[in-house]
This record gives C-alpha cells, structure tokens and sequence, in this order.
C-alpha cells in the first residue's frame, strides 16, 4: 500500500512517524518547499511550544475559536498528556513554565524536530521536496494520481493532506476540485499596527498581565502585552486576534481595543489608591511613587499623556488629573490600522468545512481514501501550543486510522 502526505509540516510529519513500517507498506511525504517542519523551528521564539498544560478536555477546548465538534473528539483520544508521554517515550524531557505551556527542556526547537523525524527515518519514510501539488484525481485502478508543478505524477493508494494553511482562497481550488467546501481563510494569529502611535516609541516595553477589549463588541482577553514598533503583540493581543479574526477582517483590520494597564483593578480600586496615596504620601512625586509596578517607561507616558507635570506631587494632584491617569490605566483607548504576521508562524482561520470530515478517524465524508490533519481543516487555537496541540491529535488520529486493518 503506498501512502502519500501532502506537506512535510508539523501534522504531515507526525503523522508519517506515527505509521510503524512494515513490508508492502510505503510511506511518502511531499513537501512544497525545500524543507519540513518550519513552522516548528519558528515556534516560541525557536524554542517550539509543542503544547500546553491543559489536560482538562473541556476547558482545553474552550482555547479553540473554532473546530470545537471536531476537536471534542480528537483530543480525548490524542490530548496533551498522550503528547507529552509520546515525546517522553523517545527520550525528549519537558517542562512546563508558570503560563502551562510546554517546552522541550533543552529550549531548542531542534529537540523536538530531530525526534519526529528520527521516528521518520526508522520507519523508512521516504521525503521529497519542491513537490507542489496542481491536481488529484481518482485512477481508473481505483487509488489516486497525484500531479505537481514540476509536471512529475506518482500514485498513492491513500492520501493524507496536511498542507498547512493557505493564505488565498484560490490556493485551495485544487482541494475543491475533490468536492469539498473550503471556509474562506483569514489570518488568525497578528499583531496589532499604529502607525505612527506615540506609544511605539517605547518598543521593547511589556506588561505581563493587562485586559484587552475590542470596542464595540464583547471579544475581551487577558495575558502579557509587549509594545513593539509597528504597534503592540504579546500573548494578550494575539489570543484577541485568534478569537476576534473573522470580525477583524470584516473590519479590514481597522478597529479600536481598550486596554485596561491595571488587568482587573476597577475603578473604584483606583480611587482608593489614590485617596492612600494622597493621605499618606502627599510629598512624593507622582512619577517616582507609581503604585501600580507598572514598567517605568510606560508610566511615565501615561503620565505626559494626562498632562502631569514632572514635578507633580500626589497630595496636590488635581481631580481632573486623576480622572485622566485613571481613564488611561483602566481605559486607554488606540486605534489599529493594520496588522502584522509573521510568515514562519502565520496561522489561519479557515479551511476544510468539518462536517465533510470525520472526526473518528479524519477521513473525508465525501471522498474515501482521503484523510486530512491540521491546519488545513477549518480549526485553530489561541497562542500557547494549542496549534501544535490540534497537529499532533488530528495526525496520529489520520495515521492510525489509515493503516487500521492495513
């Protein structure tokens, strides 16, 4: 039985080292470009966030903005603690940090990516790369044909896709040329521009804990926020962008977000600080007495943007200036102009509509012999390894599946 995978990605390569070699078995992976599992050497910073220490399924669940029906069924039976023991099993040690995501101890993306594909070789699986795929089509035989760009065809007897996300609808014509319907894909994971934004001047800064709102609707997230020079990213801004991407398109990207400096601190908090502050510390300089522990950078301008003098003093603070400096730490308003991806980590929304998979065993409701793992079907996570997570569970579910009674 020749079996062909459609991408050499983090699902496609998991899934060939899932399928154990035996003879009249022949495993094949075509990868587009000049090689594989790129998305894994980018990931966490070249460190590879292979998952997260969530193992209670229905919250874990909860961290995907869509694909739950699918994912419900996958992650039971290949959920991250069924991860972490395969990764174990072949020598790789984990550790989980303060946030629950999952790293290889080693810190070096390389860790996981020599595993997966040690696992690879031993089962004889065979690579090929600059192998963009133009069209498949039944044989007369009843397997498959499969034609590249190159002009090069091979056969298959099964054929797993697990081509990653494409960007452009058009890229998935050769997919609904089977018969399947394609969700139109949008960016999921992006950081957030502000041309020109003053607050860009203090790239480099982060908060670890700020409460982010997109104005006007009910999307609100939690976590780290880091300024950069095109806007701001961190964990906070791109869980927004993840659960917000349909709608932020809608908007061609152009939108306001609220930020809250303080993350829960309200308003009436605030009002308490200050009264303290006032009655206790009326001497110090409000730019030297920040009780917030917020990065000095950061309250300094959030100081200047209220109109506080350097040598204004707590106890002389007027009304009206902390009005201001408590709107700016609770409800800081920017507007977004744009959006930043990256292209070693672009994520989509978007895909394979699930109803036409099932999810039991990842194969194609309308088209036997064709099976389908990871981000090529309509499902995507939040940032903190939940992608990988839906990689690895939809490929070992497709892999087992196929060589089943094999």
């Amino acid at each position: 039985m020749k079996i062909a995978i459609i991408g050499a990605g983090a699902a496609g390569c998991f899934a060939a080292a899932n399928i154990p070699y035996r003879p009249g078995i022949e495993v094949a992976v075509y990868e587009k470009t000049g090689k594989g599992l790129q998305k894994v050497i980018a990931s966490g910073g070249g460190r590879c966030n292979v998952t997260h220490e969530c193992f209670d399924i229905p919250e874990l669940i909860t961290r995907y903005p869509r694909g739950r029906q699918l994912l419900k069924k996958s992650l039971y039976r290949f959920g991250p603690k069924q991860t972490i023991d395969w990764f174990q099993q072949r020598g790789v040690t984990l550790k989980t940090e303060d946030d629950g995501r999952i790293f290889p101890i080693t810190d070096d993306s390389q860790t996981i990516i020599d595993c997966i594909w040690q696992q690879m070789m031993t089962n004889k699986v065979q690579v090929y790369y600059h192998k963009s795929v133009a069209k498949i089509e039944k044989s007369p035989s009843g397997g498959w044909v499969l034609h590249f760009a190159d002009t090069s065809v091979v056969s298959a007897d099964v054929i797993l896709i697990a081509a990653g996300g494409f960007p452009k609808p058009e890229q998935y014509n050769w997919l609904k040329a089977l018969g399947h319907t394609i969700q139109s894909p949008v960016p999921s994971l992006f950081t957030f521009n502000m041309p020109k934004h003053p607050i860009t001047e203090l790239m480099g800064v982060s908060v670890p804990e700020v409460t982010i709102k997109v104005s006007g609707t009910k999307i609100v997230q939690r976590g780290a926020l880091l300024i950069t020079h095109w806007g701001m990213s961190g964990p906070a801004v791109l869980k927004t962008s993840a659960i917000a991407a349909r709608e932020l398109a809608d908007r061609n990207y152009e939108f306001q977000v609220m930020i809250n400096w303080l993350n829960d601190v309200t308003d009436t908090d605030i009002r308490g600080i200050f009264a303290g502050l006032r009655r206790e510390q009326g001497k110090q300089l409000v730019q030297n007495k920040n009780p917030f522990e917020l990065p000095r950078r950061l309250w300094e301008y959030l100081l200047a943007q209220c109109g506080i003098k350097e040598d204004a003093r707590w106890g002389d603070l007027p009304a009206t200036g902390q009005n201001k400096l408590m709107e700016h730490l609770i409800r800081d308003a920017y507007s977004v102009k744009g959006k930043t991806t990256f292209k070693e980590e672009f994520v989509t929304c978007g895909g394979i509509t699930l109803s036409e998979i099932d999810p039991q065993t990842m194969q194609s409701r309308i088209v036997p012999g064709l099976f389908f793992a990871g981000e090529i079907l309509d499902a995507d996570g939040v940032t903190g390894g939940y992608n990988f997570q839906h990689a690895w569970s939809s490929a070992w579910i497709a892999a087992q599946s196929i060589i089943s009674d094999k």
